[in-house]
């Protein structure tokens, strides 16, 4: 007679008994969620549910741009490529001043290729050092990020080459008074660089760091002195944008003196930060005498931005 195989019900039984703690469980667990929604009234998740659709929204990329102080940049220092305004050419000298002029700058997120989420836009709102706008008041709808980029890099070198040309002809003009050989400015050769700048405001400033360059006369009296606007062929100061933030962007790194375009008043005059003089500028000649006047400290009676 052949023998039968054996079986082992002790290893069925505990299998068993496995499926049915396991099922216990989840009918524990099935059993307290019940509850716990038995006892709660439809407010509640009423609320939750809108609590979280809010941290959803606030993680959903946002239509707004914000901008807030950006950093400053001495036109009479350097940057990794070299000087900042570099002038070289047979015959022509250069010459150092021991202050500092600032070109102002402003930090805007949200423009193509820098998207922002909604949280970061309601900081903004709450927070009395930044501005917000839509961003199609900012830039044109639809605009890329590669579209942005070159419209900024286009307009900062458009505002490097008007000032080399208006700062050359100021030097040429004024070359008796300012200590300047005129005739070695015919062969005179201008490059400026700035790392990670756009934009056409810097001009003003670009083209008395260069008039500083060319003269023996250290201009600012060793002192910090920014400024911001536009400069056209003619020598005329023009409006820019996000002048209160650029304001507290000199304050921070140290101005004590701004030079403000007068098309810019309106938003000037009471917002000035403590410790900030501001000078009105409606031409090239008026911010270089402003800047020699500083520098003699015989500022007092500049004319400032009023209401």
């Amino acid at each position: 007679m052949e023998a039968q195989p054996e079986h082992d019900d002790s290893a069925a039984s505990s299998s068993n008994s496995s499926k049915e703690t396991g099922q216990s469980r989840f009918s524990r667990a099935a059993q307290r969620v019940r509850r716990y929604l038995a006892a709660r009234s439809p407010r509640h998740f009423i609320g939750a549910f809108a609590v979280l659709l809010g941290v959803v929204i606030l993680l959903l990329p946002s239509p707004y741009v914000i901008e807030g102080p950006g950093p400053t940049q001495n036109v009479l220092g350097s940057v990794e490529d070299g000087a900042v305004i570099d002038v070289s050419g047979k015959g022509v000298s250069t010459y150092q001043d021991s202050g500092s002029l600032l070109l102002t700058t402003v930090n805007a997120s949200g423009v193509p290729g820098y998207t922002i989420i909604n949280a970061q836009a309601v900081w903004a709102w709450a927070n009395p050092k930044m501005e917000i706008m839509p961003r199609e008041a900012t830039v044109p709808v639809g605009q890329t990020a590669d579209e942005y980029q070159k419209t900024v890099d286009k307009d900062m070198a458009g505002s490097q080459s008007s000032a080399s040309e208006v700062g050359l002809a100021y030097a040429k003009a004024h070359a008796d008074e300012l200590g300047i050989d005129a005739a070695s400015l015919a062969h005179a050769k201008v490059t400026m660089h700035v790392d990670s700048i756009g934009g056409p405001s810097a001009g003003m400033m670009y083209t008395l760091g260069l008039i500083d360059k060319l003269t023996p006369e250290s201009e600012s009296g060793g002192k910090t002195i920014a400024g911001t606007g536009t400069i056209d062929k003619k020598g005329n100061v023009g409006k820019i944008g996000g002048i209160q933030l650029k304001m507290l962007g000199a304050k921070r790194d140290g101005a004590t003196w701004f030079l403000a375009p007068a098309d810019n008043c309106s938003e000037v005059a009471g917002h000035v930060p403590d410790g900030l003089r501001d000078v009105k500028v409606t031409t090239l000649d008026e911010a270089y005498r402003a800047l020699v006047a500083i520098g003699k400290g015989q500022a007092d009676d500049l004319p400032h931005c009023t209401a």
